[in-house]
């Protein structure tokens, strides 16, 4: 099991995006293992939005739609006790400026226990968690 990050989700879908071509590889790779995606509501709201700024709504909409459509990916959403480590985390990790998201992410890591994340964020490596692809 890998949790799955905004990064690569945005460098999928936009090919300007600096990690466009290591994501494609990632992805082709998780493909082939049938390894199984988890990833969370607040990672997906943050995707979306994202991409709606960058692209369009109308594109981030149908990637939306194919997100919740899929077998491949387990959206996890997190508990009230998940949002008050985060912040927690988010008060802690302040001086490096991690993402609310981020903190909710590995919250709902650590409950879940899951060890490694797709992304290209250093703040994942940072809070204890393997980062994947090595970069």
């Amino acid at each position: 099991m890998i949790f799955v990050d905004t990064g690569p989700f945005l460098a999928r879908y936009l090919v300007q995006d600096q990690h466009h071509g290591a994501a494609l590889e990632a992805w082709a790779e998780i493909e082939r293992s049938s390894q199984r995606c988890i990833t969370s509501n607040f990672v997906v709201d943050e995707t979306l939005t994202l991409l709606s700024r960058r692209a369009s709504h109308g594109f981030a909409g149908e990637r939306g739609l194919r997100l919740y459509g899929s077998t491949a990916f387990e959206i996890l959403r997190p508990q009230r006790e998940d949002e008050i480590a985060a912040l927690e985390a988010f008060t802690k990790l302040a001086d490096q400026r991690v993402s609310f998201t981020d903190c909710v992410s590995f919250a709902l890591m650590k409950r879940h226990r899951l060890r490694r994340a797709f992304t290209f964020d250093r703040h994942f490596a940072a809070a204890g968690f393997e980062v994947w692809p090595v970069r």
